[in-house]
């Protein structure tokens, strides 16, 4: 059985609703989470950097702080409400002229072409598995990173089982990338990519 036909069989998990965006932004997820040292791991000031499934910005804000003022965040998310929630919270703080929002579609993530084989850094946090097609968004996020551009893939283990997070995995190497190196943590299952 092909990843995709696997992943059939997982299908779907239901979008997490922006009614309960609070429960993205908060210290205890700080604490678990990192965006901190995520950023400045996989982020280079100047960068420009796609948060796709952005939420509230609970990461936003920190890539946003990395690219530094001559970098730019793409923060795209389904929902009009998640956006609006992450323009008030980092307007405040003056990091709003480093980020581009977009609202995507479901089934798309609907950038301009003239993107393409410009973005530096992609991130999918804890969304692969709310996509009706995994396989059209790596070939997607592909068609925007440059040559050897990172993609950082994670999900929730407690919603995404180790088969599902393998077959997203092979996915994304048949869209163009490269495994290297996948890590499980308490809260979370990752993989680095890169693109070939």
């Amino acid at each position: 059985m092909t990843p995709s036909e696997n992943l059939k069989k997982h299908r779907h998990h239901e979008v997490f609703s922006a009614a309960r965006a609070d429960h993205l932004d908060s210290r205890l997820r700080r604490f678990l989470y990192r965006p901190d040292r995520l950023a400045e791991r996989y982020v280079k000031p100047g960068n420009r950097v796609l948060d796709f499934g952005c939420g509230p910005g609970f990461f936003t804000r920190e890539f946003a702080k990395r690219v530094g003022e001559s970098g730019l965040v793409y923060s795209v998310d389904l929902q009009e409400e998640m956006l609006r929630i992450l323009r008030e919270k980092l307007e405040t703080e003056g990091l709003m002229p480093r980020i581009r929002m977009h609202q995507c579609e479901p089934d798309s993530i609907n950038l301009p072409g003239d993107l393409n084989g410009t973005i530096d850094a992609a991130f999918t946090i804890f969304v692969v598995h709310e996509v009706p097609d995994p396989a059209k968004l790596f070939r997607e996020i592909a068609a925007l990173l440059r040559p050897g551009g990172t993609l950082y893939y994670t999900e929730p283990p407690f919603i995404v089982s180790g088969r599902e997070f393998r077959d997203n995995l092979a996915l994304a190497e048949d869209a163009g990338f490269r495994l290297v190196e996948t890590k499980f943590f308490f809260v979370n299952r990752a993989a680095v990519l890169k693109k070939e």
